[in-house]
């Protein structure tokens, strides 16, 4: 008697799909551009820019910066907010310019792409690097928010302070965020990515 084999159709998603770590469709249409990504990504206390670029190998990464880095250029405040977004994408784009870096597309993996938000803080801190990213201007936050001065008035906000705020962050110059902000923008631009 012959018995005929019932073949599945059930595909195996690939490993880092189903960790969630890796969108190939978006992955695909990024690699055919031929330019590097910006990767943008945001941990439970920092946030990370790097410039890769694809290779059969293996990706490269050309820069890469960690937002801890930021206290080197003076900066005490949260590693994660808005303005630490912007001068560690700023930080990573002149990285990159030094690496010959011209263009790139950005990449936030499977972070939800709200608008004004910190992705859009990091890669208006690329793209002021001088590094030439494709985006919708309507998409960049505004230079109050960059500066961190939505933060330092509810800072001054007593009823928002103890809501918002913990202790340690009294600590961290918050009611002079802006100008913390501008002089590390200005330590970062002057030194041109030689602090490593």
């Amino acid at each position: 008697m012959f018995i005929m084999a019932h073949k599945s159709t059930f595909v195996t998603p690939f490993r880092r799909r189903k960790e969630g770590k890796t969108n190939y469709a978006k992955r695909v249409g990024m690699l055919r551009s031929g330019m590097p990504r910006l990767v943008v990504r945001k941990t439970s206390k920092h946030i990370i820019a790097q410039f890769v670029q694809f290779d059969p190998a293996g990706d490269k990464t050309l820069a890469h910066v960690n937002s801890r880095r930021l206290e080197s250029f003076g900066w005490k405040a949260g590693k994660k907010n808005l303005p630490a977004a912007y001068l560690t994408g700023l930080l990573a784009g002149i990285k990159a310019k030094g690496k010959k870096v011209d263009n790139a597309v950005l990449d936030i993996g499977f972070a939800m792409p709200h608008l004004k938000g910190w992705w859009a803080s990091a890669l208006k801190g690329a793209i002021d690097a001088g590094v030439k990213i494709p985006v919708g201007e309507n998409t960049l936050p505004p230079e109050d928010r960059i500066s961190g001065k939505h933060i330092e008035l509810a800072f001054k906000n007593p009823k928002k302070h103890a809501l918002l705020f913990s202790k340690a962050s009294k600590k961290a110059g918050l009611q002079d965020l802006s100008k913390e902000f501008a002089d590390a923008k200005q330590r970062i631009l002057s030194q041109g990515g030689k602090d490593e």
